[in-house]
């Protein structure tokens, strides 16, 4: 009931901005579309800014006097109307399929992405309220049980057997779990090294995996997980920018989606590692030690700019800092040079055991 209500408010929402755009079009009136313009993080290191908030930073306004914006303005009400089918046929759609029904207009898939952003801004809701879904990428596996429409997934009874997360995650009800934290690894070959180790019979655990940059259904399920099981939340990535970089995804949100970052990020996730002295603690010999390029130098510089950086988290910067100044990067698989199962065995469960890990604030 609750999402037939919400479904309704959507459709009212469209309806109106729809008419007042024929209407002022109807007059002889160029409509100024407002589009309230958020981000999760500003270089400005001097300033107040409020970037961990979830308040507009300006508006960008869209007019047909302007060609480049007649044809946004164009892919804008395309994409509006599939949103209105959806929502009045009670059906979901992923944004390919949104693409596909307009592909010589759209001509790119972030055409649409960009458009379906702009909506949900202008109707204050998030991207799943739209019935606009992602084609999930996530897996979990370990100690948990749940249902989502009606189907049962039980992790419980095989923890070290993959499931696909959710697409629908606002339909994941009833969570079981008699886990006592929950990882989460940035690449696949990761997880299926903890899977094949048996890694969750041996550690009472969930693990989770986005398959490198997280989608939304793998973000907005670790958040319901966090929420609902108060579990600590653990986060191991590569010693590289690309990895800093995922885990900052997890834990302030995205640039592109800043707009619904207070949904879709998870305060509560401490890292786990890799550290740049992660090389020397564990021994790791010079082979497994790559230079870092000139783009990993740049994205490094660029990412230590960050507010939250210096205003929130300052320890996760000095980590950073010191991948710049050692000049080199490395992979977590590196660690089994000492031996296949070194992960599993010894480097995951020792660090939680003695608390090398940095702590969210």
């Amino acid at each position: 009931m609750e999402g037939n209500t919400h479904s309704r408010d959507l459709l009212r929402k469209i309806k109106e901005i729809t008419l007042w755009i024929l209407d002022n079009l109807s007059q002889g009136r160029s409509p100024l579309i407002g589009i309230q313009r958020f981000r999760t993080y500003c270089t400005d290191l001097g300033s107040n800014c409020n970037c961990s908030s979830i308040k507009p930073n300006g508006h960008e306004i869209l007019t047909f006097q302007k060609e480049s914006h007649v044809y946004r303005i164009d892919v804008l009400l395309r994409v509006l109307l599939i949103v209105q089918q959806l929502l009045q046929e009670n059906k979901h759609g992923s944004k390919r399929d949104i693409y596909y029904m307009h592909p010589s207009v759209f001509s790119d898939q972030s055409v649409v992405d960009r458009a379906i952003n702009d909506i949900c801004i202008l109707l204050q809701c998030s991207r799943h309220n739209l019935n606009v879904v992602s084609v999930g990428n996530g897996l979990v596996m370990g100690w948990l049980r749940f249902f989502e429409g009606g189907r049962k997934f039980d992790c419980i009874n095989s923890p070290n057997t993959a499931h696909t997360i959710p697409v629908l995650v606002e339909e994941v009800k009833d969570i079981v779990s008699v886990a006592q934290y929950i990882l989460v690894v940035e690449k696949e070959s990761v997880f299926q090294r903890l899977a094949n180790d048996q890694f969750c019979s041996k550690n009472r655990c969930i693990v989770i995996t986005g398959r490198g940059y997280p989608d939304v259904p793998t973000r907005r399920f670790l958040r319901l997980l966090v929420e609902q099981l108060c579990l600590p939340v653990y986060c191991l990535v590569d010693c590289d920018p690309y990895g800093f970089d995922i885990l900052a995804t997890y834990r302030f949100g995205s640039m592109q989606m800043a707009y619904d970052a207070k949904f879709l990020r998870v305060p509560q996730i401490q890292w786990l590692g890799a550290f740049p002295s992660d090389s020397d603690y564990y021994g790791l010999p010079k082979q497994c030690l790559l230079p870092l390029t000139t783009e990993d130098k740049r994205k490094t510089e660029a990412m230590l700019l960050r507010c939250y950086l210096h205003q929130e988290k300052p320890d996760w910067r000095l980590e950073l800092e010191l991948i710049l100044q050692r000049g080199v990067k490395f992979e977590i698989e590196a660690l089994s040079v000492h031996s296949l199962s070194f992960l599993s065995d010894v480097y995951i469960p020792s660090k939680i055991k003695e608390g090398t890990y940095i702590c969210h604030i």
